[in-house]
């Protein structure tokens, strides 16, 4: 059985702010069947945070614990463009929302430089007053290219890691989190829970 190491609230599931059911499911397969504390979602509407990555995450992290008041993870992606400085960055949700994938890449046609990098930052905060909130940052450099593959998940028809010919949208989910920003993030995010979960 867990026990709680310094957490007094470790024992309530750990709760994934997110709306989109597959984000909890790449969440859950990414931990793996080992890691036994109980994960759920819930969507909260956090608002849209200017800032560095980190700043944006920090906020939406301590804001998210105060609703749940228990173990919070929020999670802040960015895709940034090398040759428009970074952009689109931590508003990469509202350029997919108004694009898609074909206008993104259709944004870097008039540039030589295709690389791009996908960063995620998870947040965790114990929800206990007072608490830090952690922070796991994972990058993934690659390549903007014309969509290929399925459509379900944000940008990832368009974002093409380095080293591979798929587009993380065309790998098998094993193969994507394995290398991706997002697998990253999560391989110490899975660590820190893991110590903070056993004794």
């Amino acid at each position: 059985m867990l026990k709680a190491v310094k957490l007094t609230k470790m024992s309530r599931p750990i709760t994934l702010v997110t709306g989109n059911k597959k984000k909890l499911e790449e969440f859950v397969k990414i931990l793996g069947p080992e890691f036994e504390k109980q994960v759920v979602s819930i969507d909260i509407d956090l608002p849209e945070y200017q800032g560095t990555p980190e700043e944006v995450t920090r906020a939406k992290c301590t804001l998210a614990a105060q609703h749940i008041k228990g173990p919070v993870i929020v999670e802040d992606t960015s895709l940034c463009f090398n040759a428009l400085g970074g952009m689109p960055g931590p508003y990469i949700k509202w350029f997919l929302k108004e694009i898609g994938p074909v206008g993104l890449h259709k944004m870097l046609a008039g540039f030589e430089d295709k690389s791009a990098y996908a960063v995620c930052i998870y947040g965790f905060s114990s929800g206990e007053p007072e608490a830090p909130v952690e922070l796991f940052p994972g990058r993934c450099n690659g390549t903007i290219v014309q969509p290929r593959g399925p459509t379900d998940f944000g940008w990832d028809p368009c974002f093409q890691p380095d080293g591979f010919d798929q587009t993380y949208a065309e790998m098998v989910k094993e193969t994507k989190n394995g290398i991706s920003h997002r697998g990253r993030a999560m391989a110490l995010l899975k660590d820190f829970l893991k110590q903070r979960t056993s004794s």
